[in-house]
């Protein structure tokens, strides 16, 4: 059976945070975010959730990297889908430290994330699965970001890559996004971690992942989101993706670009006049280049390549820290 809900005081988080993870603590940033005692009010309600099945191996640490942010205006909550290992277990030891937690019946990931954000109410929302990191102080950038840049619907940080013990690996450049680009199937993988939207663009979208799919559902949502809202990368560290064996779409790379791709497929054929037109040509080109390598190369260099790095005006501003705060730079 579900908890009752429990919220916990700023105050309260930080000694839990302390007690659970003395080595991550979030005061080093205090300079540029402010006293830590400020009223939650002050900071944006963030909501976040980790839907977790059979996740006891890595579930203490994504836990620990919430709980350490010491975040003053945060909803935790967890969705266990139906586990048989020791994850419940690992869930009532943190308890306290979280607004609410729920089992279910196992019913997929997408299931259980939408369990748990119709239990929602932040003005911000975010997931983090079962295995993922959140960066020391990841939520008070995000919180920052979306007080600071008030017209700013969705973000994500710097891409980074998390070994299986832990440790920080990789932190790629900023990426730049556009719905174009995005269908034409540039980026296909924005990092889920380190990504936060409003509520106001999930209730455009449609306040749900689809079910239909068991790794695909980001990609999806991503889509409806693009319909609405221009993606902002941020110039800062919020997750990050733990490279590990039991990665739910790590072992069929393939099949999850396919249905990206049909997912995209669709997206392009409801658009209507010459943005539809384009795209479509463009995609078509894309498929009938495959089959001969050599060709697929000579396009990849001079077409695909481009759309990662060719300027446009398509491209959104770049957040960036600066002396007055968040800003968006070209």
């Amino acid at each position: 059976m579900p908890s009752e809900d429990i919220l916990i005081s700023a105050s309260e988080a930080q000694a839990v945070a302390g007690a659970v993870a003395p080595r991550a603590k979030p005061a080093e940033f205090e300079l540029e975010l402010g006293e830590r005692e400020s009223p939650r009010t002050q900071w944006p309600k963030i909501s976040l959730v980790t839907a977790v099945y059979n996740g006891a191996k890595y579930l203490e640490a994504t836990i620990r990297s919430v709980v350490a942010q010491g975040y003053p205006n945060l909803e935790y909550i967890v969705v266990d889908d139906g586990s048989t290992d020791g994850t419940g277990e690992i869930i009532r030891k943190y308890e306290r430290a979280v607004s609410c937690w729920i089992r279910q019946e196992n019913q997929g990931l997408y299931a259980a994330l939408n369990a748990g954000f119709a239990r929602s109410s932040g003005e911000v929302m975010g997931w983090l699965n079962s295995s993922d990191l959140l960066q020391v102080n990841g939520l008070f950038t995000v919180g920052s970001v979306f007080a600071g840049l008030r017209d700013v619907e969705w973000i994500t940080g710097r891409p980074t890559k998390i070994s299986a013990t832990g440790m920080t690996i990789d932190v790629l450049p900023v990426p730049r996004w556009s719905r174009r680009r995005f269908l034409e199937g540039a980026y296909k993988h924005i990092q889920q971690e380190s990504t936060f939207w409003r509520r106001s663009l999930w209730e455009k979208a449609g306040g749900y992942f689809d079910t239909d799919y068991r790794a695909e559902g980001d990609f999806a949502l991503w889509v409806r989101f693009f319909r609405h809202a221009r993606l902002h990368s941020v110039n800062a560290l919020i997750g990050g993706y733990r490279l590990h064996e039991g990665a739910l779409s790590a072992g069929n790379m393939e099949r999850y670009n396919r249905t990206c791709d049909e997912i995209a497929g669709r997206e392009v054929k409801s658009l209507r006049g010459s943005e539809r037109a384009a795209l479509l040509a463009f995609r078509w080109i894309s498929e009938a280049v495959k089959p001969v390598p050599k060709v697929r190369g000579l396009w990849y260099r001079a077409a695909m390549e481009n759309l990662y790095w060719m300027r446009g005006r398509d491209w959104p501003e770049v957040i960036e820290y600066g002396e007055r705060g968040w800003e968006l730079r070209k």
